[in-house]
């Protein structure tokens, strides 16, 4: 994980950068915030250090301009001389905390790795779509709204697809809107359970609990132990609950919420497929097409055995193969080895900064492929992208893909 350092005094920021070594963070460590800027540009920083008061521009500036570039950087403010107005403002323009100076390594090493949790398993995006039109998802997000003050486990039945992650992220925004929510594949379970470090590192949060019916016998007996980890919440979901193995029932099925197929949701598929739409094209860098009628018309009568995953890859691959500002024909089954991978035009800039937004990008897409073709598993993906399933969870994390949606790099 990259974290970026700012601060001009170069005794401070070699005691810093010395606080950090051997723990695990890869530091970018700078005395000019043009040279933070810069870094910002061409490399995915996920927290930043920096002090208020920097050479030629302010540490409240810095803020500012690298919010634009990295929306959903986390940053940490140090200051000797710390205004409570300028610390006010700070906090308005997506500061995450301050350190008084002088402050104790120990408390600053602590307050990273807070917002370490906060970047491994952010809180939900509250602009998610959300569609409830349809008699089924009335009902079920009342029920949303009826167990939002109750702490207890929840556990959401329904076929693969059919958005078990999506409705989980909802009910933990409904209960603890700024705490960290991590999807576990529960299949990746191993007799350890969850990693000591991520229930450290979640302590308020939310652990969901993915696919519980490819729970092995040695990953229950992991989870049974960590279920009694204290300032933790869970939640979990499967095709049903005779699926989930029977010691865990008790302890994570105390509520349990039955989620529609898409097929019995006919009143979501058009705002729900124009919402993926307009999401994806902005993500693509263009205005979504406007649906033609008849193109309407075949949505509504589409089966959808995949459910939301099947909703989400159709339209992305709207996107991909539409020609102009009409969608006036549904792309045909064909296989997704004959997909053409289109990138947005990254913005003008230096040339490495531009190749670097084009391969994160392309990076993107064949995640989301590969686990369309193994259907949500991350061990599978894992082992079919030769990468270790420690890399993988990390750049679904930073790519923002979820497992219960199949190929959407939508939350």
């Amino acid at each position: 994980m990259h974290l970026l350092l700012v601060e001009d005094k170069d005794s401070f920021r070699r005691l810093l950068v010395q606080a950090l070594e051997g723990s695990g963070w890869e530091i970018l460590a700078v005395a000019h915030p043009q040279e933070a800027l810069a870094i910002l540009e061409a490399t995915p920083c996920e927290i930043m250090v920096t002090d208020l008061r920097l050479p030629a521009m302010s540490g409240l500036e810095l803020l500012k301009r690298a919010k634009r570039l990295r929306p959903d950087l986390r940053v940490l403010l140090m200051s000797a001389f710390g205004e409570p107005g300028d610390i006010v403002e700070a906090m308005a323009f997506g500061a995450d905390d301050f350190l008084p100076k002088p402050f104790d390594l120990d408390l600053f090493q602590a307050t990273l790795e807070r917002l370490q949790a906060l970047t491994e398993a952010p809180s939900p995006d509250p602009r998610e779509p959300w569609v409830a039109l349809s008699p089924g998802m009335r009902a079920l997000d009342r029920a949303l709204g009826s167990l939002a003050e109750s702490e207890a486990p929840t556990l959401f039945i329904g076929e693969r697809g059919s958005g078990r992650t999506r409705t989980a992220r909802r009910l933990h925004t409904l209960r603890h809107p700024k705490a960290p929510f991590l999807p576990v594949d529960a299949a990746s379970l191993g007799s350890d359970g969850p990693k000591g470090q991520q229930l450290a590192m979640l302590k308020g949060g939310t652990i969901h609990l993915q696919n519980l019916d490819g729970l092995s016998p040695e990953g229950t007996l992991g989870l049974l132990r960590a279920l009694g980890t204290e300032g933790i919440h869970w939640s979990g979901s499967a095709s049903s609950l005779e699926a989930i193995p029977a010691p865990l029932r008790p302890k994570l099925g105390a509520l349990v919420l039955a989620l529609p197929p898409l097929r019995e949701r006919r009143e979501d598929v058009l705002p729900l497929f124009r919402a993926v739409l307009e999401q994806s094209a902005r993500r693509m860098g263009h205005a979504p097409p406007v649906i033609d009628l008849c193109v309407e018309r075949e949505l509504l009568t589409r089966p959808w055995p995949g459910n939301l995953a099947e909703l989400i890859w159709l339209a992305e691959r709207c996107l991909a193969q539409c020609p102009g500002a009409l969608l006036s024909k549904l792309p045909t089954a064909q296989g997704l080895g004959e997909e053409l991978m289109e990138l947005a035009w990254p913005e003008p800039g230096p040339l490495e900064a531009m190749l670097a937004k084009i391969q994160e990008q392309a990076e993107a897409r064949l995640i989301r492929r590969a686990i369309k073709s193994h259907s949500g598993n991350l061990t599978e993906t894992a082992l079919a992208l030769r990468v270790t399933h420690r890399l993988l969870s990390q750049r679904l994390r930073e790519h923002r893909i979820s497992l219960e949606d199949g190929a959407s790099g939508t939350p």
